[in-house]
């Protein structure tokens, strides 16, 4: 990797998900493993943990990100400063993303068995509310769903985002970029541009895994 680049997850989840396992301890060992220099930390409908993370430190530098359930599919706030409300319609929650200055990450956009956006994707792309699809999610077994992403993003000239949208701390760093390092949201755009997928395929964590009996 040239220098002056950094690995970026674009896309995790932590404990405060809800259907999540990792704590900020484990986080931060996995950032130190998988080599990550930043991470996106995305809970759903959440950014609590975000928020101690940036505070206590992890070792890797954090975005305040936020996967939010709209009407339409969930979508990912990144840079921001307030949580987004769930449940709102989407072109709503893409603009309270907006008015933070912060970033619309459109996530497995065509991913059948999560709440993805699917058409309302284009939609967005379409009216100038999308600045990030996510063209590699290391979840995603069928790699037609993350090219279809991204023809989507090369289709409306949008850059590519990865993560490795890991629930467990195995996951962290199943996919990141490389690119040029930044610091904000303005500079962050401007390095996807020749920023370089890295990933690979790592099943999920079981959802909401039972303790072990007996």
């Amino acid at each position: 990797m040239p220098a002056g680049w950094v690995r970026v997850d674009c896309h995790l989840h932590t404990a405060a998900s809800g259907d999540a396992v990792t704590t900020l301890d484990q986080l931060a060992e996995r950032v130190a493993q998988a080599g990550i220099d930043v991470v996106c930390i995305t809970d759903h409908n959440e950014t609590s943990a975000a928020l101690t993370a940036v505070a206590r430190g992890i070792g890797a530098r954090v975005i305040v990100g936020e996967e939010i359930r709209t009407r339409a599919g969930d979508l990912i706030g990144l840079f921001l400063a307030e949580r987004i409300p769930y449940v709102l319609p989407v072109i709503e929650a893409a603009g309270r993303i907006r008015e933070q200055g912060g970033l619309v990450y459109l996530p497995h956009p065509f991913d059948p068995v999560r709440s993805s956006l699917g058409a309302a994707a284009a939609s967005l792309c379409a009216a100038g509310l999308a600045d990030v699809v996510e063209v590699f999610n290391a979840k995603i077994a069928d790699q037609t769903l993350n090219g279809r992403a991204a023809a989507l993003a090369a289709g409306w000239g949008l850059p590519g985002g990865a993560g490795s949208d890991a629930h467990d701390p195995p996951g962290v760093g199943a996919a990141y970029l490389e690119m040029p390092d930044f610091d904000g949201p303005a500079s962050f755009l401007a390095s996807l541009a020749v920023a370089r997928v890295v990933g690979e395929y790592r099943a999920h964590a079981p959802r909401y895994a039972r303790p072990p009996t007996g």
